[in-house]
Formats: structure tokens, sequence, C-alpha cells
């Protein structure tokens, strides 16, 4: 009897887990979703519950407000983002790029729902630049150094130009419904990098 009441007891906070983890990610997609119509401004916690099949009281056990959701909302991605990031040192980078973007888009194509709000044209440009700032100094800064370019002007053009080449690549993938896998997107990234390189090595 006393074992059966030490599993329960046991298993109660993986269940409590799982339910926080469901219930955060349907508050997240219902954001997504209104994000597709509304500004975040307009948004509400009443919409967000009416949507979600939960009450006010659920919602501010995870969340202040609506802002509070997607702040940290985009504070999970950009922490998932950095561990993506950080599986590899900058010699794999620079022998093998496609694997960080690989993972990148994997990471974007599960999460697709919010992603593709935030990364569109009518997104949050506090969220893209802060990708653009992470994938610049956790990949390709290493990545392209490493190559010993002898004109760092040229390098730093690049860089920015290749940056705001790959929030254009994510966006016309997400908006097409990802056809190509992560792996077939990482390829082409990867292509269009060493061909910048080339050119001004």
């Amino acid at each position: 009897m006393k074992r059966a009441e030490h599993r329960t007891e046991g298993s109660a906070p993986k269940s409590q887990d799982r339910r926080v983890r469901k219930t955060r990610a349907l508050l997240r997609h219902c954001l997504a979703e209104l994000m597709k119509t509304k500004q975040i401004n307009e948004i509400t916690v009443k919409e967000l519950t009416d949507m979600s099949d939960l009450n006010r009281g659920t919602f501010y056990l995870h969340y202040r407000d609506v802002y509070d959701l997607l702040e940290q909302t985009e504070e999970e991605l950009i922490g998932e983002f950095n561990l993506a990031l950080n599986k590899f040192e900058p010699a794999e980078l620079h022998a093998h790029p496609s694997l960080v973007f690989t993972e990148i888009f994997t990471l974007i194509r599960e999460n697709q729902d919010i992603v593709g709000i935030l990364m569109s044209e009518n997104g949050d440009l506090k969220f893209q630049n802060r990708i653009k700032d992470i994938v610049k100094e956790k990949c390709l800064k290493d990545m392209i150094s490493a190559s010993r370019m002898k004109n760092q002007e040229n390098f730093m053009l690049l860089l920015h130009y290749f940056l705001s080449g790959c929030v254009g690549i994510v966006q016309y993938w997400l908006k097409n419904g990802c056809r190509e896998t992560p792996r077939e997107l990482a390829l082409i990234t990867e292509d269009i990098l060493r061909e910048g390189i080339l050119k001004i090595s």
C-alpha cells in the first residue's frame, strides 16, 4: 500500500510538468493564430482564454499579461537557438556550415506557427535582430574569420548581407510551407555563403 502511494506521489510532478507544458504550448499557439490578423497590443487575455478554452486564472498562473506571454515565448526560442549553435566548434562550422543551419532550420520548422509570425515582414523586428546577432556572434563570425580574409571590411559587408539574406530565406521557406527539408535548405544556404566568401577572399 505504501509503495503504491509512493509511486502516485512520485508521478505527480511529472504529470504536472506535462500539463504545464501543454497549457503553455496551447497559449503560445493561440497567440500565434491571433497575431496573424492582429497586432500584439490588440490581443486580450480574454481572447486567448476563449480560444484555448482555458480560464483567466489558469492564464495568470503562467503569465502576467499578453506581452509577458510573447516575451517568454521569444526568450524560450532564443534559448533553443543558443543551444543549437553551441553544439559546434568554430572549426566544424568552417568545414561544414550546413551542420548548424540544419539545426536552426529544424528548430524553426518545429516552431513554425509562432516563428512564422515573428519572422514575417510584419513580425517582431527586435526578435529578428536578436536572432541575427546570435548567428553572427556564435556562428558566422568564427566560421568566416577562420578563412583568414585579408579585407575585413569586405568580411563585415558579407556578414550583414548574408544575415539579412538568411531572414529572407526563412520568410520565403515558411510562407511556402517548408517544402524543402531543413537539411536541403541548409545545403542551399551553405552554397550561397561559400559563393560569397570565394568572391571576396
